[in-house]
């Protein structure tokens, strides 16, 4: 990989991780409000019937969920610009083969060709 190709992969890599801090700062204040009537936007002091509640659970879950898959990917993309410090960006960490520029165009982050990652999800 020539050195033009590994700093277009950084500055992709390094455009990813900042739209997604942006995320997951959005994230988290949504997910962690103070409290129910907060969330649900009510500031009133009635009381909130029980499947607001629930909806309003299930919303603050499935946000902890988001914010949790979009921190991985953070920390991936963190790993891949290691990689790329190292100069080992673009193989795969199992075989050493070289990761196909297709692959890496769709998930810049990859750390695995597709067949050992395809062998690592089988197995897990």
């Amino acid at each position: 990989m020539t050195k033009a190709e590994m700093e277009a992969y950084r500055q992709r890599l390094v455009a990813l991780r900042d739209r997604l801090n942006g995320d997951v700062s959005h994230l988290a204040d949504e997910a962690l409000r103070k409290n129910q009537q907060e969330a649900s936007g009510n500031l009133s002091s009635m009381p909130i019937h029980m499947a607001d509640i629930g909806s309003d659970n299930f919303e603050q879950e499935f946000t902890l969920n988001l914010l949790q898959n979009e921190q991985q990917v953070l920390t991936e993309i963190g790993d891949a610009l290691d990689r790329l410090g190292q100069g080992v960006f673009g193989k795969c960490e199992e075989c050493q083969s070289l990761i196909p520029r297709v692959r890496l165009e769709v998930l810049p982050y990859a750390r695995l060709c597709v067949a050992c990652a395809r062998k690592q999800e089988e197995e897990a």
